[in-house]
């Protein structure tokens, strides 16, 4: 991909359902590879002429075993349809271990601008967006979350070594074992299953790095659709939520105040109910029962990452402390664990 295409149009591989015609450049055109590093999972190089922002193609190759739990035809209709409702970027192709797709142009944005009013209502507004998206096919979608959850939850159990049958959330010698863990997923899904979240459209992975900020437009993207599916509305808010503590120096004390969640679902409800075709301003009363639900499903997502995290320790090639990562998040799913589920809308 670092050399010029050559005179003749190029169709590129592999899958034929999704090869495109690429304009063909110059042989004296200079051609430039940046490789991406902020992210965990997998291996991420921009092609691309003159500068990034003008012309650059992004090539993907899925880190090891990722597709034991990623869905990858899955992935490939999410960016189909994120596209068709111009909330995402042209998938170009797609090939056995990964994805050729358009670049969003704009910086990712970066920890310490999540709190900026200014920012947080502009990506309040796009996840309000994409959940307003209906499903392609007639009738109800169903919620991913329970099916992807115990395939991890069984992953593990196959392939990460056993922890000790008990978990206190103020002492962490190690991470519980798996028949802690199950039923947790099972008290979590008896609990979860009563709160009456809708079913949305939702990336379901939305840290800072997953966030592009176009600043001359004044607009927020999101790229990156490995977890994209449609699943409870309250979970897709209450992941990104825990993004906030970051994710190398992953530190909740950063988790948002009360305030600052309820500003943020104020500028959620407005965009969602606006382009559901209910432009009337949410009440404070709806407010209030999306931040419990949220408080709820950020159990949910603390637990999922949590799960994922201990599976990248056993398989993952990449220099990252996963196994640390995997306590700091169920240590938080256990100190909020009793708090967020007294919550109540009374």
């Amino acid at each position: 991909m670092s050399r010029a295409l050559g005179k003749c149009p190029v169709a590129l591989m592999v899958n034929p359902a999704l090869c495109i015609t690429v304009t063909p450049l110059s042989l004296s055109t200079p051609t430039c590879v940046q490789v991406f590093t902020e992210g965990i999972t997998n291996c991420l190089t921009g092609c691309y002429v003159g500068s990034l922002q003008e012309a650059c193609v992004l090539v993907r190759v899925y880190g090891r075993n990722t597709e034991l739990y990623v869905d990858r035809q899955r992935e490939v209709e999410m960016f189909q349809l994120l596209h068709a409702h111009h909330c995402g970027p042209l998938i170009y192709c797609s090939f056995h271990n990964g994805i050729c797709y358009e670049f969003v142009r704009g910086e990712v944005l970066d920890d310490r601008l999540l709190r900026q009013p200014s920012i947080f209502r502009l990506i309040a507004a796009e996840m309000g967006r994409i959940h307003s998206i209906k499903p392609p096919a007639p009738g109800p979608a169903e919620a991913v979350l329970w099916a992807r959850m115990a395939k991890l939850l069984t992953l593990v159990g196959n392939n990460v070594q056993d922890g000790p049958d008990t978990h206190s959330p103020q002492n962490v010698p190690g991470l519980p074992s798996h028949k802690v863990l199950s039923d947790e997923m099972e008290m979590l899904k008896k609990h979860l299953s009563d709160t009456l979240s809708p079913v949305v459209l939702s990336h379901n992975d939305l840290l800072t790095k997953n966030i592009v900020y176009n600043l001359p437009e004044g607009t927020v993207k999101f790229i990156d659709y490995e977890y994209a599916d449609y699943n409870y509305q309250a979970f897709d808010i209450g992941n990104h939520f825990n993004e906030f503590a970051g994710v190398s120096d992953m530190d909740f004390s950063r988790y948002p105040s009360r305030g600052l969640q309820r500003e943020w679902l104020r500028a959620y409800l407005e965009s969602y109910r606006r382009a559901s075709g209910r432009p009337s301003p949410p009440t404070e009363t709806e407010v209030t029962a999306l931040y419990i639900q949220v408080c709820k499903f950020s159990l949910a997502s603390n637990f999922f990452w949590g799960l994922w995290a201990m599976l990248q320790s056993h398989f993952s090639s990449i220099d990252f402390d996963f196994k640390r990562y995997a306590t700091d998040r169920l240590h938080f799913y256990f100190q909020k664990k009793a708090a967020y589920f007294k919550l109540t809308e009374v």
